[in-house]
């Protein structure tokens, strides 16, 4: 079997160079996989499934679609960008949604941003961004409200980032050994850092790897997993 894994592709109207190479990635190194992950930030944002409609959105899922019709089996992980993607994105792409934390085939899947423990700032955020109440009143507001609100959002981030040293917003290596540790698994792959490649961890004595996959923003890529058998792909 081959399976392959991407995230933060951060697909959006304004980044076509990233949209084109989804759409070719989607065509042909896709094409005869068993499965498609996508470990979170398929979308720059996800303002909620009524915005499936939005051409560009429909474009992305009609691709998708068609990789499911051939037999690629596809599984979309929530992302801090696009954790509000629910079942009619589900249907209208034909993926299922896949739960943060997973482990499939004896490797355990995360998006990531749960490992950066030291980054607080950060760990509060998202706590109130994932609690029932915000999102039912993030929801409840009409979608031109909802993009202006996320335009905002998007803005302040950035400054924010620029702000925090670097290194508090990578993953913290105690909460690598604990997720592998409860997960009884010896492989990790994750996105969300930004920071592609593959970390040798020891873990109570076993040695276990942590597989970092590359984000769109550049050159892109992603991790094919052939007879168990890791490899990171990048253009």
């Amino acid at each position: 079997m081959r399976s392959l894994f991407i995230s933060d592709l951060h697909l959006s109207e304004d980044r076509p160079e990233a949209n084109e190479r989804f759409f070719r990635f989607i065509e042909q190194d896709a094409s005869g996989a068993h499965a498609l992950f996508i470990l979170g930030d398929l979308f720059e944002y996800w303002i909620g499934d009524e915005d499936i409609d939005t051409p560009f959105n429909a474009v992305v899922a009609g691709f998708l679609r068609r990789l499911a019709a051939s037999g690629t089996e596809i599984r979309v992980m929530h992302g801090n960008r696009d954790f509000l993607l629910g079942e009619a994105f589900a249907r209208a792409s034909g993926a299922t949604l896949l739960s943060d934390p997973s482990v499939v085939e004896g490797t355990l899947l995360m998006h990531g941003d749960t490992l950066c423990t030291d980054d607080h700032d950060y760990q509060v955020w998202r706590s109130t961004a994932r609690s029932e109440k915000f999102q039912r009143e993030f929801l409840a507001q009409p979608l031109a409200q909802r993009r202006a609100t996320v335009e905002g959002l998007r803005e302040k981030s950035k400054q924010v980032i620029q702000a925090k040293p670097a290194e508090i917003m990578d993953v913290n290596d105690d909460a690598v050994r604990e997720a592998l540790r409860r997960h009884g698994v010896s492989r990790l792959v994750h996105g969300h850092t930004h920071r592609p490649g593959r970390h040798r961890v020891e873990v109570d004595g076993r040695a276990c790897e942590r597989w970092v996959l590359p984000d769109w923003y550049g050159a892109g890529g992603y991790l094919e997993l052939a007879g168990d058998r890791p490899r990171l792909v990048r253009w």
